[in-house]
C-alpha cells in the first residue's frame, strides 16, 4: 500500500494455522485485520458480520454455521465475531466434531465477556494485530507520525486529522453507543479526552473522575472499556526490589500516538514537552508491536521510586532498561534513573533512546541509541 510517497511494506504480522487449528485475531478498528485477511487467505470462506444481511441471517439462526460448513475442508473466517457471540458454540462444535479450522477476528472483547461467550477453552490460539511499526514502512517521518499516528489508513491519508475525527466519532457511535457499553455518551466522550491528556502518567482514578464529572468507580470501568476495545492498555510497575520503596500504581496508554494527540487537540513540535510524551508513546508502540509479533511472553514494565527516580521501560526481567528522551543531545542528568535502577541490582543492558544521530556508549556503560538504531536492533532480535 502506498500514497503520496508513503509506503506500507513488509507487515510483520504472520499467521500460519496447522490443519484443524483455530485462532482469535484481535486488534483495534482499522489496524489492518480485514485487509490482511483479503490479501493473505485466498480461498478461505469469509463470513463478514459487518454486512447487515449476513449479520441478520446468522443472528437469527446461529445453527446455519454448522449446517453449511460441517463438510468444509478449508479455513473459515468469521470477521467481527463479537457481534454474534452465540456463533462460538457452533464454532466449538465444529472444531471438536469435524476438525474444522476457524480464524475469528474482533475489535472488542467486551461483548464476548458480558455475554459469557464460549471462548473455546484453549482450542484457539490468540494473536494480536497492532498499528504499524517503523520496519513496516518507507518514507517514515517521525514528526508527521506524531500527528497521523500509525493506523494504516491514517498514516497514508492526505488529511489525517479528518480521518482521526471520523475514527473517534465511529468508535463512540458503533462501539460505545451501538453496543450500549455506557449510558452517558457525553461523559464518556469527555473521559476519552482526559484519558488522552493523562496517557503515560500514573493512573489516578479520582483525578480523572473529577475532570470527567463521574465517580472514580465509573472511571475505572471506562478504562476497562478502552482495554476491552483495544483502544488502550495498562503498563504495570516493576515490583521486585531490594532497597527502595517503589511506586505501585500502574500507567495507562492509548494504543496509538495519533489518536492520543488528536484527542488532546495538539500537534506536538520537537523541543516541546508534548513531543517528549509523544516520542515515549511511539517507542512503546514499537515495543508492543514487537511483543505481539515476535515475543508474546515479553514483559514490559516501568520502574519508579517514591523519591522520584524513574525508568520508562523495564523489559524481560531487567534484560533491558530503556529511558526515552526526545533530545538531540543526551546529558548526564538523563542517566539518573538508569543509575538508580542499577544500584538496586544488575541490569543486563541500559539504554537511552533519543534523537541523537550516532550511537555511543558512556563511561558508566549506558548506551545512547538514536531511535531508528534502537528500532532496527529491536526487530533484529538483538536484545532478547
Amino acid at each position: 500500500m502506498s500514497y503520496m510517497g508513503k509506503k506500507i511494506i513488509n507487515r510483520q504480522f504472520n499467521l500460519s494455522l496447522p490443519p484443524g487449528k483455530s485462532a482469535f485475531l484481535r486488534g483495534p478498528r482499522k489496524v489492518g485485520k480485514t485487509y490482511w485477511l483479503r490479501h493473505n487467505l485466498h480461498g478461505a470462506v469469509v463470513i463478514d458480520l459487518l454486512k447487515t444481511d449476513i449479520f441478520a441471517e446468522f443472528a437469527a439462526r446461529p445453527f446455519l454455521l454448522r449446517e453449511r460448513y460441517q463438510q468444509h475442508k478449508g479455513l473459515v473466517v468469521i470477521d467481527e465475531i463479537q457481534k454474534i457471540p452465540a456463533l462460538l458454540d457452533e464454532v466449538h462444535w465444529l472444531i471438536e466434531n469435524k476438525g474444522i479450522s476457524f480464524l475469528l477476528t474482533g475489535s472488542s472483547a467486551r461483548k464476548l465477556r458480558r455475554s459469557h461467550a464460549n471462548l473455546l477453552g484453549g482450542r484457539a490460539w490468540r494473536r494480536t494485530m497492532t498499528p504499524l511499526s517503523r520496519v513496516e514502512t518507507e518514507d517514515f517521518n517521525l514528526e508527521n507520525v506524531m500527528i497521523s499516528g500509525l493506523l494504516p489508513p491514517h498514516y497514508l491519508s492526505p488529511d489525517p486529522i479528518e480521518d482521526l475525527r471520523g475514527y473517534v466519532a465511529d468508535y463512540l457511535k458503533d462501539e460505545i453507543a451501538g453496543e450500549a457499553l455506557v449510558r452517558n455518551i457525553p461523559s464518556f466522550s469527555e473521559f476519552l479526552r482526559v484519558a488522552a491528556v493523562t496517557s503515560s502518567e500514573l493512573l489516578n482514578y479520582t483525578n480523572v473522575a473529577r475532570e470527567t464529572g463521574v465517580s472514580p468507580k465509573v472511571v475505572r470501568g471506562y478504562f476497562d472499556i478502552l482495554a476491552d476495545t483495544y483502544l488502550g492498555f495498562r503498563i504495570q510497575p516493576w515490583r521486585k526490589v531490594k532497597n527502595r520503596r517503589l511506586i505501585e500504581t500502574e500507567k495507562f496508554y492509548l494504543f496509538d500516538v495519533g489518536i492520543t494527540n488528536y484527542l488532546c487537540r495538539r500537534q506536538p513540535k520537537p523541543g516541546t514537552p508534548e513531543f517528549g510524551k509523544s516520542f515515549e508513546q511511539y517507542i512503546l508502540m514499537e515495543l508492543k508491536a514487537y511483543q505481539a509479533y515476535k515475543n508474546p511472553e515479553l514483559d514490559i514494565c516501568f520502574w519508579r521510586t517514591a523519591s522520584g527516580f524513574e525508568v520508562d521501560f523495564l523489559l524481560a526481567d531487567k534484560a533491558l532498561a530503556v529511558e526515552v528522551k526526545a533530545s538531540p543531545r543526551v546529558h548526564e542528568g538523563h542517566t539518573k534513573g538508569l543509575l538508580a535502577l542499577a544500584e538496586d541490582g544488575p541490569v543486563k543492558k541500559s539504554m537511552i533512546v533519543c534523537l541523537e544521530n550516532e550511537p555511543r556508549t558512556l563511561a558508566n556503560g549506558i548506551e545512547i541509541a538514536p531511535w531508528e538504531n534502537f528500532v532496527r536492533r529491536l526487530w533484529a532480535g538483538e536484545f532478547f
